[in-house]
């Protein structure tokens, strides 16, 4: 199966997302064709999630999976230590007090 560029993804994220009036923006700009997603959900409280696009190993399912939590500056360290690791890395942040994220939804795993 075909997969999608990496930019086709991220701005089709960032559409869903500005329909449900979810304020996001690109904090990172990686590679278009194949470079990694990180999401970084920020409740404005302080606090926030950042997530990595994974793979199960035994079903070959692409899921999201929590990379750090808390303070929103810890997850901004963690963030810069995986830019440090990954220069192809995009970096999506999420703005929403309801702490919405919709990468749960269907196509957002793709």
């Amino acid at each position: 199966m075909a997969r999608l560029t990496t930019r086709f993804w991220v701005d089709a994220y960032l559409a869903r997302l500005s329909l449900a009036l979810i304020p996001a923006y690109v904090t990172a700009h990686g590679d278009d064709t194949a470079g990694a997603v990180l999401v970084k959900l920020a409740t404005l409280d302080g606090k926030a999630r950042a997530f990595t696009r994974g793979f199960d190993l035994m079903t070959g399912a692409r899921n999201w999976t929590e990379l750090a939590s808390g303070d929103e500056r810890e997850v901004d360290a963690a963030i810069a230590r995986q830019r440090g690791f990954d220069t192809d890395l995009w970096v999506i942040e999420v703005e929403d007090r309801q702490g919405r994220h919709l990468l749960n939804e269907d196509g957002l795993s793709e």
